[in-house]
C-alpha cells in the first residue's frame, strides 16, 4: 500500500502526545490548516462546528479518550473524566451514533483493559477496514463508469479510484456541490482532482438533468448512520438522488458504518442545524431579513432504494 496515494481526508486526525491535530475541513481547499485539541470540550466543539466529519469524527472521539486517559492515568478522577468525555460526544451531533463508540471505550475501561492499547488496536483495524471498503467500491466499478457522489466519503473515493487504475479501469466523477457547506465542491472535488481524476461539479438541483442525459452510470454515497434494516442516514439530498437513480435505473450504492441501534430509519434522529448556515454566506446574508431558514442536515434513504451496501465491519 506504500505506493498508493491517500487523501488527507482518509485519516485527517493525528495524535501528538500532548494534543490532537485536526485537519480543519471548513478551510479546504483554500487553506490546509490544522487545529490543536487539548481536551474533550474542544473536541466536541470541533465536531459540532463541522471542523471534521465522517470518519474524522470517529478518529477524534477515540483519540480524545486516549488524551484524557493519558492526562488522568493513575488519578481518582479518571473514571469521571472518561464519563464526561462520553457525555460530551453523545450529544455532539444527534444523527451520528457516537454512543456505540463511547460505550465501547467505557466498556474497555470497566473490563480493566489497557485503554491506550485497546484504542490503538481499534484504530489500526479501522484503517485496514477502510482500505477494504475502497477495494469493495472498486470491485463494483466497470471500465468507463462515471460515478455520481454526494457530499464526501472521507478519502475513500480517491483510494477506490487508485485501485481501479491498477485494474486498468478508466473512470470519471460527477460531484454535487452539496449545499450549504459545499462538501462536494470543496472536499470531494479537491481530493479527487489532486490525484488526477476527471471531476465535474454540478449543483444539487442538476442531478435529474445529468441522469436524463445519461452522463451517470453509478451512484456511490456515504452514510452517517446505518439502521439494522438497511435504511441509511446521509447528507440531506441523498434521498432524492436515490429516487432519481431508481427512476433512471442507475445502480445506487451506500458506503456504510457499522449498524447503529436503530431498527429502521424512522428511529434515526435528524439533526436540524442553525438556520444561519443557510441564510448567511461568507459573513453576508443572502436572504431577506424576515426570511426564515430550515436546515435538516440529513435525510433517510430506505433500503429498497439501495442497490448494495458497502459495509464497514469492525
Amino acid at each position: 500500500m506504500k505506493e498508493m496515494k491517500f487523501s488527507p481526508l482518509f485519516w485527517p486526525i493525528k495524535f501528538k502526545k500532548e494534543y490532537i491535530s485536526v485537519l480543519d475541513e471548513t478551510e479546504l481547499p483554500a487553506k490546509v490548516t490544522h487545529l490543536k485539541i487539548y481536551n474533550y470540550r474542544q473536541a466536541a466543539l470541533a465536531i459540532k462546528n463541522m471542523k471534521t466529519r465522517s470518519v474524522g469524527q470517529v478518529i477524534l472521539v477515540l483519540y480524545t479518550f486516549l488524551l484524557v486517559y493519558q492526562q488522568n492515568k493513575g488519578k481518582k478522577s479518571l473514571q469521571s473524566k472518561l464519563e464526561k468525555t462520553a457525555a460530551a460526544f453523545n450529544c455532539a451531533r444527534p444523527t451520528l451514533s457516537f454512543k456505540y463508540l463511547t460505550d465501547m471505550v467505557l466498556g474497555w475501561h470497566k473490563s480493566q483493559l489497557p485503554l491506550d492499547k485497546a484504542i490503538y488496536s481499534f484504530l489500526n483495524s479501522l484503517e485496514e477496514k477502510r482500505v477494504e471498503q475502497a477495494r469493495q467500491i472498486a470491485a463494483i466499478v466497470k471500465n468507463g463508469d462515471t460515478i455520481l457522489t454526494h457530499c464526501n466519503i472521507s478519502g475513500l473515493l480517491p483510494l477506490a479510484g487508485s485501485f481501479c487504475r491498477r485494474q486498468n479501469k478508466d473512470i470519471n466523477f460527477y460531484v454535487t456541490e452539496t449545499r450549504p457547506y459545499l462538501q462536494g465542491a470543496r472536499l470531494t472535488a479537491w481530493e479527487l482532482s489532486r490525484v488526477g481524476f476527471a471531476v465535474t461539479v454540478i449543483c444539487d438541483n442538476m442531478v435529474a438533468q445529468v441522469m436524463k442525459e445519461k452522463k451517470i452510470s453509478k451512484v456511490v454515497v456515504g452514510a452517517d448512520n446505518l439502521a439494522r434494516n438497511g435504511d441509511v442516514a446521509n447528507k440531506v439530498g441523498t434521498f432524492q438522488i436515490a429516487l432519481l437513480a431508481k427512476e433512471f435505473k442507475i445502480p445506487f450504492y451506500a458506503v456504510c458504518p457499522p449498524p447503529s441501534a436503530a431498527k429502521t430509519g424512522k428511529e434515526i434522529k435528524i439533526e436540524v442545524r442553525p438556520e444561519k448556515e443557510l441564510l448567511i454566506w461568507q459573513g453576508k446574508r443572502i436572504a431577506p431579513k424576515k426570511a426564515k431558514g430550515y436546515y435538516p442536515a440529513f435525510d433517510i434513504t430506505p433500503y429498497d432504494l439501495i442497490t448494495g451496501h458497502i459495509f464497514l465491519e469492525i
